[in-house]
């Protein structure tokens, strides 16, 4: 009877030992796997702060790596940055979003509001984010274009929209071949009775005649082109390429230090597809110019890309 419960015993102790190594097993696996299987984000890795080809002496170097330094930009599973590639719709409003914390300016209903952005798309709450705080909009046929290019000019217009850098800029007419914005409310018609018009018509007419005595004053003066068109012309040898509704942005961003052009920072290209190297420096010069990143060195080579209205820039050939 004895040899029978020590066996019953060693049976139970043997039973408990695997349960118990099982128990102990799993969380240290559930470790190593973690650890072997990288955390992927539309094909891209998060922590990763110095790329494979994104060397030292790359002229974008600085901007890339302080923007992954803060989780703004990030690179892909393989260890580049791939900085000459294309950047998307997508992939600006997903930037755009970690970049910046907008109030929202205008809303949307619940689910997806662009007819080409399905619900669980990778992109989808950055791109309802970037609409809603008035960086990106939607096209006149309700669709986003997710994986459309991003030109040089579009993503300058997109900070300038969303931050309001134009506050104190005249702001350009709206183009249809551009996303389409808030519309304007139009204004009702006011009626006056025959009475009291006629009453007014003392008041009336000597302020037709002083508004048709400033019109031909205005209209003897010499035509001076606005202040916006003057800074693009001033600064940029490719002006005539910038789309008329976009120039109160490419100047109001010109005025803060945000453009960055490489290799000649007087060519803007504004209408040729924006890689990720431009973008990141350009989305690093607009934390700059609201305090929320500290400026390049001054002897950091990257500077003399930067389009400054002070002081002269280099490579102006």
């Amino acid at each position: 009877m004895s040899k029978q419960a020590e066996s019953l015993g060693d049976i139970l102790m043997n039973s408990f030992l695997r349960l118990f190594s099982v128990a102990v097993s799993l969380p240290t696996l559930c470790l190593a796997v973690n650890a072997v299987v990288p955390s992927l984000s539309h094909a891209q890795s998060p922590t990763q702060t110095v790329f494979s080809d994104v060397q030292p002496n790359y002229w974008a170097q600085p901007f890339i790596q302080r923007l992954a330094q803060r989780n703004i930009v990030a690179g892909y599973p393989d260890g580049t940055f791939r900085p000459e590639q294309a950047v998307q719709r997508d992939e600006l409003a997903a930037i755009i979003r970690k970049a910046f914390d907008q109030s929202p300016v205008r809303q949307i209903e619940s689910g997806s509001a662009f007819k080409d952005v399905s619900e669980g798309y990778w992109a989808e709450r950055p791109i309802e984010s970037a609409y809603q705080q008035g960086f990106m909009s939607v096209y006149p046929n309700g669709n986003f274009r997710p994986n459309q290019p991003v030109t040089k000019v579009e993503a300058i217009t997109a900070l300038n929209r969303g931050l309001d850098l134009t506050s104190d800029t005249p702001v350009g007419a709206s183009s249809t071949t551009q996303p389409t914005t808030q519309q304007r409310a139009r204004r009702r018609p006011v009626f006056v009775p025959i009475a009291i018009t006629s009453l007014m018509q003392p008041l009336l007419i000597p302020r037709v005649e002083a508004a048709t005595t400033s019109t031909t004053e205005q209209a003897a003066q010499p035509d001076r082109p606005p202040l916006t068109s003057t800074i693009v012309n001033d600064y940029y040898t490719d002006a005539s390429s910038i789309p008329q509704n976009s120039i109160p942005d490419v100047a109001a961003a010109t005025k803060q230090n945000i453009v960055v052009n490489y290799p000649n920072p007087k060519v803007l290209n504004p209408t040729e597809p924006a890689n990720r190297a431009e973008i990141a420096a350009l989305i690093h010069q607009t934390l700059v110019s609201q305090g929320r990143i500290e400026p390049l060195a001054e002897d950091s080579p990257a500077t003399q890309y930067i389009v400054r209205t002070s002081g002269d820039n280099q490579n102006t050939q």
